[in-house]
């Protein structure tokens, strides 16, 4: 089963960025160890790991678009118009605009547009609990799709995320993500594993020795002949 792509949004801002005659814009799509708003049920934060793997690569076949629209392309890694890197701070991001992109280009420099956010999918996640028992999901790796400025940022496909956790679980989805909807996540996660109780065990009952006549003397058995004998003769 192919993993679904996730989206999560970063509170930093995407700037525009100084160039000769190009328009360019640019931010954090992505912000390292930083804690998440509620998800519904888990928070989360981003590894300085997690794009240890396309970076390795690349970033091969990685695009910006506009909110995430595929009408809205702004640059691409592969036309060397979509500049990514990776800092102790997170994910940067830099894009040269098509010129008949100068809409995003003055919404960004007006302030109107000051949101960042990227698409990705998750190779490997962990689940625990913080401090104050809340659900936390780290991702550890996992291999970016597109970045994007954005009108409103928004944690979307978020159920996407409680699909690693069903996994583990060897449960169904659709009961984490309700248990997710009524706040019970914590519970799943400090639950300990199920013992069953096969009660006290028993040996098997030994059976009850059967009481045997006691064994007829030689001597009596002697006696009791001779008596025969004579009871014989007599008749």
């Amino acid at each position: 089963m192919s993993k679904p792509t996730e989206r999560r949004s970063v509170r930093g801002l995407v700037e525009v960025r100084a160039a000769d005659g190009v328009m360019r814009i640019g931010g954090y799509a992505a912000k390292f160890n930083t804690r998440s708003q509620n998800l519904g049920g888990f928070t989360e934060t981003i590894t300085p790991t997690f794009f240890n793997k396309s970076a390795g690569d690349g970033f091969p076949g990685v695009m910006a678009r506009y909110n995430h629209d595929d009408n809205w392309l702004l640059g691409t890694t592969a036309g060397q118009t979509l500049r990514l890197g990776v800092d102790e701070t997170g994910l940067d991001y830099e894009v040269d605009l098509p010129s008949f992109r100068s809409d995003v280009f003055e919404l960004v420099q007006r302030g109107d547009v000051q949101k960042s956010s990227f698409a990705f999918i998750t190779f490997e996640d962990d689940w625990t609990l913080d401090d104050n028992g809340f659900p936390l999901r780290s991702l550890i790796s996992g291999q970016l799709i597109d970045v994007a400025p954005v009108n409103t940022p928004a944690y979307t496909d978020t159920s996407s995320g409680l699909r690693s956790l069903a996994e583990r679980r060897e449960m169904p989805v659709e009961d984490v993500a309700r248990i997710a909807a009524e706040g019970r996540l914590s519970d799943l996660l400090s639950a300990a594993p199920v013992v069953i109780d096969l009660g006290e065990q028993r040996e098997d009952p030994k059976p009850e020795p059967v009481e045997q006549a006691p064994a007829t003397p030689p001597a009596r058995i002697q006696l009791l002949r001779r008596e025969l004998d004579l009871k014989q003769k007599a008749q």
